[in-house]
């Protein structure tokens, strides 16, 4: 089908629009931390009495996020030494080009949720005074778009085929143990990690038409 990923994209963007208007409207009961209001609660509370809390999980998903910042960085240098041989913008790899829209669309999605609070934390983190934003979950946004878009290009910038899989299945295990990890963590609602994921589906979506 042609372009099929534009239509993932436009289904990934509305599915999480819907989903915001669910968490603000349904089911919304004050369940969070110190009494804030959570949509879905239901939902949200059951996943949340299931796994309960793991300061270890949390620990660990913290530590694949900074997996995941070094490999953007691994590729912003790569973009700069091109940037420096060939001495212009438009000559740098139109996959790097895009990759850095990309990371800023991703900060700047943090950013707004960040003040656009659509839901706070199942629990105050033990350096905070008061609940903190949690939708959607930033960690499982920032693992899925810089590891998957990292998949994406490593046939392309490695030629070694055997490395090659090696390297992205890395990254798809970050993936996984991230989304999992921070389900399972307690610091998100089931909703910021789904959030997280279909906010990720209509970012790579995008990317993959653009760069193909």
């Amino acid at each position: 089908m042609k372009h099929r990923r534009i239509i993932t994209a436009g289904i990934g963007f509305l599915l999480t629009v819907i989903l915001i208007a669910l968490v603000r409207l349904v089911d919304v009961a004050p369940i969070g931390a110190q009494g804030t209001s959570i949509g879905l609660s239901h939902l949200n509370q059951f996943v949340f009495d299931l796994f309960g809390v793991n300061i270890l999980w949390y620990n660990i998903t913290d530590w694949l996020g900074v997996a995941a910042v070094l490999t953007a960085f691994v590729f912003a240098i790569t973009g700069l030494v091109q940037l420096i041989k060939r001495r212009s913008l438009l000559k740098v790899d139109r996959e790097i080009l895009a990759l850095g829209v990309l990371y800023l669309v991703v900060i700047g999605l943090y950013i707004l949720f960040e003040n656009v609070v659509i839901n706070y934390r199942p629990i105050i983190m033990p350096d905070n005074t008061r609940p903190e934003a949690s939708f959607p979950s930033s960690h499982t946004m920032i693992a899925c778009v810089i590891m998957g878009s990292a998949a994406i290009l490593i046939n392309r910038y490695i030629k070694n085929k055997t490395l090659c899989r090696v390297l992205q299945i890395i990254c798809f295990v970050i993936i996984g143990v991230t989304v999992v990890g921070r389900l399972i963590s307690g610091v998100h609602w089931f909703t910021d990690i789904i959030g997280g994921i279909l906010i990720s589906v209509t970012l790579l979506s995008l990317y993959k038409e653009v760069i193909q």
